[in-house]
């Protein structure tokens, strides 16, 4: 596997840094707004969605440095289907969660590229009378954005190339890399052969 990668872009120790700033952030700022509604403990009314698989390695890390009570829950998107390196457009698989209305719901993914993901998940999530929507991505990929929309909580800026690595995949392989790297030209022909 490491003779695919052509660079590490992101290095582990930076990334395990800057989630721990997210982390504090984003609990900074949900404190904050429930204390403004006037709640003095958070349970029942902070839920984390992370959007599978991608998300996986990243959510794992932030949730376990959120000092808050809340609930996890789950939701797919599809849009990088098998071998490919271009988005073929986002669309939900299965439900959403139940009972979103009036909380508090942090939306969690790996990367934000195109936007239609994160616009997809955050209407459905408003629609459904969530009080609060935010996002955080671990990844911006601000060249490729069709949809005007922003991530309220950010890792990194990434170039215009395909990553893959801490929950990040390429036809399903290399999300379990620590680090965010580039394939080599080898590795994703080799994939789509």
């Amino acid at each position: 596997m490491i003779r695919d990668i052509e660079r590490v872009l992101i290095d582990q120790d930076r990334i395990a840094a800057r989630v721990a700033e997210i982390a504090a952030d984003l609990s900074r700022d949900l404190t904050a707004e429930l204390a403004a509604e006037g709640v003095d403990e958070p349970e029942g009314h902070i839920v984390l969605l992370p959007i599978m698989t991608g998300a996986l390695v990243f959510a794992a890390d932030l949730i376990r440095r959120l000092p808050l009570k809340l609930s996890v829950e789950l939701t797919a998107v599809s849009s990088y289907p098998g071998a490919t390196v271009e988005s073929r457009g986002a669309s939900i698989r299965g439900d959403l969660p139940a009972d979103l209305e009036g909380k508090h719901v942090v939306v969690i993914d790996d990367i934000i590229d195109s936007g239609q993901t994160l616009a997809l998940v955050t209407a459905a999530i408003r629609d459904a009378g969530a009080a609060s929507v935010r996002s955080v991505v671990l990844l911006d990929k601000r060249a490729r954005r069709v949809v005007d929309i922003e991530a309220d909580y950010k890792g990194f800026d990434v170039p215009d190339e395909f990553v893959v690595g801490y929950g990040l995949d390429y036809d399903g392989y290399y999300r379990n890399l620590p680090d965010i790297a580039t394939l080599t030209p080898d590795a994703i022909r080799g994939a789509r052969a």
